[in-house]
């Protein structure tokens, strides 16, 4: 089956002027610039690929699209009709003046006279790929015409969502010292997640949305007919405390104790000399 979902914005079987142009001068349709994913004069265009089916988001600028994401954020930290302003890629340090990472995009309220009186921050998290995606990206854009509904299948390294190291080596770690910060600071954090992605972390416990310190928004993609491409769409709104949320994911229910006595029992037995 064909792996790849969107190229450069795109459907691979959208064969249309606006596609092959983003297709040849290697743009993002979610910002507008060229794509410098991967590699800055190669860029790897893959926003989303196939899994089960359904298209899995792999790229963070993807959740870009017509910025449903800031609109969404904004409606949990500020009250409607308040002033703000997207700020993307904000260095964060911590309290030794070490840094702490970029916070993907912040969100300033202000007022009329532009003083700033509250933000909130927007972590996205898309989704890792095990296997090579770059293969099949460079065979189907040799040729896009003949390769939009090209079967992959079998080839090694087949491209899947690695959704286990995208939550313990991505999500976990930024949640645990920007999110850290952010929660001391007592600031507001909304976490942007493919459905299929949230899917697999344990269950999160939910407060009321007055209640709530963070944010989960879920989103999925949706064929649009018409326009033939892809859209983002917002499935759920889970809200959480932080460190309850931070808890769930980081501390995994414990497995069956006594199978793994069992198991080194079974390997001291076959221990030789």
């Amino acid at each position: 089956m064909q792996p790849l979902a969107e190229v450069f914005g795109f459907p691979t079987t959208n064969l249309s002027e606006d596609a092959e142009y983003h297709r040849k001068e290697k743009l993002c349709r979610f910002t507008g610039k060229k794509c410098t994913k991967d590699k800055a004069d190669d860029p790897l265009g893959v926003c989303s690929v196939y899994h089960n089916n359904q298209p899995v988001i792999t790229c963070p600028l993807r959740f870009r699209e017509d910025s449903i994401i800031f609109r969404d954020a904004a409606s949990f930290f500020f009250p409607r009709d308040t002033k703000w302003a997207a700020f993307s890629e904000v260095r964060l340090h911590d309290g030794q003046g070490q840094p702490a990472g970029n916070i993907d995009i912040v969100l300033v309220a202000f007022d009329d006279q532009e003083q700033i009186i509250d933000f909130g921050a927007v972590e996205i998290q898309s989704v890792y790929i095990s296997g090579n995606v770059r293969k099949p990206f460079k065979h189907y854009i040799a040729d896009p015409q003949n390769n939009a509904t090209m079967n992959w299948s079998g080839k090694p390294d087949y491209p899947r969502p690695d959704y286990l190291s995208s939550s313990r080596k991505r999500l976990s770690p930024q949640l645990m010292y920007k999110g850290g910060i952010l929660h001391r600071w007592q600031k507001k954090l909304a976490v942007v997640l493919d459905q299929s992605f949230f899917n697999t972390l344990p269950k999160l416990p939910e407060v009321p949305q007055p209640e709530a310190e963070m944010v989960w928004l879920i989103y999925n993609l949706e064929l649009e007919k018409s326009k033939k491409t892809l859209q983002l769409n917002q499935v759920a709104r889970i809200y959480t405390k932080f460190q309850d949320a931070l808890n769930a994911i980081i501390q995994p229910p414990a497995s069956d104790l006594n199978k793994f006595i069992a198991m080194l029992r079974a390997k001291l037995g076959n221990n030789t000399p």
